[in-house]
């Protein structure tokens, strides 16, 4: 190596630093990335407490990291870097072709045991009747597109624990099995698409024991609201060159009354809130997002109410169901910290749905409330 060219690269790397060191002092700091869909850190407050205690240092490096300019295409960069040597992981997303799978790690035995056991003391305690639907994800239902000697836990294991309960279990397995050829799961989204919930939505009326009831798919007329869907694992894993994902509506809202409890005030909503189409999180466009309690009620339908302990899977699957019961309550855990026994009791629940993606399930914290 010449003296010349070391110093055409020793200048190059300097110049680089410092044009990144000018254009941060350029740029205003963000708040929010859209394509990592999350909050950036801000620089931190300093005090000497902070200080000695590492807190400060360790936020500062953190602001340095969310803040670095350009950072979205840098991601995208370091991925496809990743991938021309031949990595296939990117942080627990798997690549695999032109779908992205979320790795599925092996749970705490303990906190699985101790969910079950939350589901089946309300069994116990409330007069509905309690069924359990566990959907498998992607990383089961398309083990065979994952790339050679991808690890991903064993779902159907999680099932056969579910079956041993003795509750009423829907078989999302088999149902999504059956049409794993088909678009059941958005590619670069860990949900599945609003076709996956229909068969989701069928599994649950066969084993709620009203199969003869379902809407056949000739029902409903599909609108394509967007096409520029790119969901959590195009965030995650820094893989930003797959083709965006198109999102459909398929129930109308004629004959439904939606009321939510997002802000903790009771507040008339929609099955589609189409604001959300407009920004990065476009599957919150399905009832509006998270929300500790939404209420579906349909005038023309004279089925009974369900009640839905659920995650956000069912915000999809939801709309069908209200076709066929006059109430349909769906209770988030994550933000509805009440006894679900008294909620069913004061509202004359028929059937209660525990209704969890297994990914979901196995690493939720909040089904304490479940067994109050």
């Amino acid at each position: 190596m010449t003296k010349a060219y070391s110093r055409f690269i020793t200048i190059l790397f300097c110049g680089f630093i410092g044009g990144m060191f000018f254009l941060s002092l350029l740029l205003p700091d963000r708040e929010r990335s859209e394509t990592e869909n999350r909050l950036l850190a801000q620089w931190p407050e300093f005090s000497w407490e902070t200080l000695k205690s590492g807190e400060f240092t360790d936020g500062v490096e953190e602001y340095i990291a969310d803040q670095f300019p350009l950072r979205d295409a840098w991601t995208g960069v370091k991925a496809r870097v990743e991938q021309l040597i031949g990595k296939t992981e990117f942080n627990d997303v798997y690549l695999a072709g032109d779908t992205l799978i979320s790795k599925v790690e092996t749970p705490d035995s303990a906190l699985v045991d101790k969910n079950f056991g939350y589901i089946q003391s309300m069994a116990d305690k409330t007069d509905a009747k309690v069924h359990l639907g566990l959907i498998p994800s992607a990383a089961e239902i398309w083990r065979d597109r994952l790339p050679a000697g991808a690890y991903s836990w064993d779902q159907t294991l999680l099932l056969e624990m579910a079956e041993k309960t003795g509750l009423n279990t829907v078989d999302f397995l088999t149902a999504l099995k059956e049409h794993a050829g088909e678009e059941i799961f958005y590619r670069t989204d860990h949900h599945w698409t609003t076709l996956g919930a229909y068969y989701g939505y069928v599994a649950i009326m066969e084993a709620l024991g009203r199969g003869n009831e379902v809407l056949s798919m000739d029902s409903f007329t599909p609108e394509v609201v967007t096409t520029a869907f790119d969901g959590t694992l195009y965030s995650n894993s820094g893989i930003h060159w797959l083709k965006s994902d198109k999102m459909e509506y398929w129930v109308k809202e004629d004959g439904l009354t939606v009321t939510s409890w997002r802000t903790g005030k009771e507040e008339i909503a929609s099955l589609y809130d189409r604001s959300y189409l407009s920004v990065k999180d476009k599957y919150s466009s399905f009832l509006g997002g998270n929300q500790p309690l939404c209420v579906i009620r349909n005038e023309n339908a004279a089925g009974g109410k369900l009640m839905i302990i659920r995650d956000s899977y069912t915000d999809s699957v939801a709309p069908f169901l209200a076709q066929h019961f006059s109430e349909v309550h769906l209770l988030d855990l994550r933000q509805y910290r009440a006894s679900m026994v008294n909620y069913a009791r004061e509202n004359v629940i028929d059937d209660i749905l525990v209704m969890y993606s297994v990914p979901n399930f196995i690493t939720d914290v909040n089904m304490v409330f479940m067994g109050l």
